[in-house]
């Protein structure tokens, strides 16, 4: 019996990088149309719902420091517009972005955050300790479910 071996690509390591949305606007706006408003049609006046000036942002970065993704943490707790280029998914950019907000909730006080997640993604926040709460909705056209995640600030891990 022959053992087929197959090489395992090493993980890419993604810089994230909080933002500012005086600042890095043009950034943040450039993958935010790029994969919510071309990519999954969601339309233009839904994208922009005025909270971007009162959220924290951050950037995730390739190798070669090329903005690749994006997100935001709410003053409430909520995490919200993760995206990433779509050749970029599946690689840990995601996974980077989330981790930061999960982080930054953590340093504020939050014992708990909260997020609407497109209902393809669930799988993707669940492995991160996300639990659906809910029945799903529409928003922009595009099936969600709300979802949230315990936080426990003395070990960064989520409860059981």
């Amino acid at each position: 019996m022959a053992i087929i071996m197959r090489a395992v690509p090493p993980r890419i390591q993604f810089n994230v990088k909080p933002a500012s949305w005086s600042t890095d606007a043009a950034t943040l706006c450039t993958i935010r149309l790029k994969v919510f408003v071309e990519e999954q049609n969601v339309p233009l006046e839904l994208e922009w719902d005025g909270e971007d000036e009162r959220c924290e942002h951050a950037l995730a970065y390739a190798p070669d420091d090329t903005p690749i993704g994006t997100g935001r943490l709410l003053p409430d707790g909520r995490i919200g517009r993760l995206a990433v280029y779509k050749e970029w998914r599946g690689q840990g950019a995601g996974s980077a972005l989330l981790g930061h907000f999960l982080e930054l909730a953590r340093e504020k006080g939050f014992t708990a955050v909260s997020l609407h997640a497109q209902t393809h993604a669930t799988g993707f926040y669940a492995r991160h300790g996300f639990e659906a709460h809910g029945e799903e909705f529409m928003d922009a056209g595009i099936p969600h479910i709300e979802m949230s995640r315990q936080l426990n600030a003395d070990t960064g891990r989520s409860r059981p």
